[in-house]
Formats: structure tokens, sequence, C-alpha cells
């Protein structure tokens, strides 16, 4: 067998999601659908993180397993042939050792949200961002992020279906960025709990608005209790941008 890793990106706003489902359209099944027309053979489409649906991807990372041998140009090219017209890509594949996994060989993922703020509706990021149009400070929100960055229990930012064995987590990094109308969060971390990105942008969310202080966000972590954080900020702002390995 000869194991492949793939770099792939794409718009999530169609997909309900990275995993296969019985009913919905899922970028794993798509991407199974083009390797079984590449190479016959039905296979399993690894990959770094699943992402929920809506969410989109820069440098999601897949593996899978084929009793064939292709050039690794043509295994990207023929690929992105049969997903036409997806918005899925394979940016790059190559052969991989027999024991890579491109989930649990990850060391780290990250993660950027988008956020435009502005009076004015999006047109052109409409499903790519989060339209707030309630000015917000991007300071007070990186002074709140600083006191979600290390070790911690982190389940006031975990949904009520996160299957992790662990609400513990390392958040690396939690920077808030401002250009222009646009905010950007990004976020860091060998892993993180299901909707834990949109939960603390959302909560990040309130202290830019004046509602909280920054403090309140060490308070709201230290509650270790869902309803003591922000809301969960929509998936169209969420991308999974790097994983490391």
């Amino acid at each position: 067998m000869t194991r492949y890793r793939l770099v792939i990106e794409y718009d999530g706003t169609s997909f309900n999601g990275w995993q296969r489902q019985a009913a919905g359209l899922s970028v794993q099944a798509c991407l199974e659908e083009a390797i079984f027309r590449l190479t016959g053979e039905a296979a399993n489409a690894v990959a770094a993180g699943r992402t929920d649906a809506g969410v989109h991807a820069t440098h999601q990372v897949a593996h899978f397993d084929t009793g064939r041998t292709f050039a690794a140009d043509t295994v990207r090219d023929a690929l992105n042939f049969h997903l036409k017209p997806l918005p899925i890509a394979v940016v790059t594949a190559e052969i991989a050792a027999p024991d890579f996994h491109a989930r649990f060989s990850a060391v780290g993922r990250a993660y950027r949200y988008r956020i435009v703020n502005r009076r004015s509706p999006l047109a052109l990021d409409r499903h790519r961002a989060w339209w707030v149009p309630v000015a917000l400070d991007a300071g007070r929100m990186e002074a709140g992020a600083r006191h979600l960055l290390g070790h911690h229990d982190f389940t006031t930012f975990r949904a009520s279906e996160c299957q992790a064995k662990s609400p513990v987590k390392t958040l690396d990094r939690l920077d808030v960025t401002r250009d222009g109308d646009e905010i950007v969060i990004a976020a860091a971390a060998r892993s993180f709990l299901h909707h834990q990105v949109r939960n603390m942008v959302g909560t990040l969310k309130l202290v830019g608005e004046g509602r909280w202080a920054p403090d309140d966000v060490a308070t709201a972590l230290e509650a270790r209790d869902r309803r003591a954080g922000g809301p969960t900020a929509p998936a169209a702002g969420l991308y999974l941008v790097g994983v490391t390995y």
C-alpha cells in the first residue's frame, strides 16, 4: 500500500463539514469519491481536523492509502480534475511514510477567525467572515485574549457535544489584530475542543464592544461552565490555516 499526504483548501459554505455523513455534502465524501475515480478503490481520507459545517480551510492535511502507485503530481492533478466544480482544491500531494497519520502525527494546529467590523453589510465576504456592525475595540479584545493563553481547563469554551476526553488544553497563541475594517484572531495549539475557537471569539466580541471588561474573560474561564462564556461565533469566519508535524 502507498500512503499519500495531501494539503487541501476548501470553501466550507456548501458543506456540512469535513466528516462524511448519512445526509448532506461533506468534504471527506467528495474527496473520497475523487480518490475512487483515480484509483478504482474505496479509500478512507483521514484529516488533521474535522472542520464543522461552514468552516473553511486554507491548509487542511489529509492522507489516504491505495494499492496503486502514482507520481505525486499525478495524484494532485487527477484529484483536482475529479473534484471539479466543487470548491475544493488539492494544493499539494506527496508520498508519505507508512506510519504518517494526518491526525495523530500532528503536533500543532492553527486557526484564523475573520471579523469585518463596519456599518455596511458584506457582499464579497458574506460567507467568509463575521459581519459585526457595532464598533469593536481590538485592543480590549487583545487584553482579554491574554487571559486564555497557556494551560487551562477550557470547559467554558467547550461545546456540549464535544467528545474530547479532557477539557484541559494548552493555548499557545491567541492574537487579535486590526487592519482597517478587518479584525483577525489567530489561535494556535496542539489541539482544540469542539467550538473552542468560535466560543473564544464570541466572548472576545463582548469585550470589544464594551459589554465585558478584559478581566471578565478570566472570570469566565475560571467558572468552568459554558453558560459563563460568550456566544458561539458564526462558522463562516473560521479558517483552518495550518497543521504542523
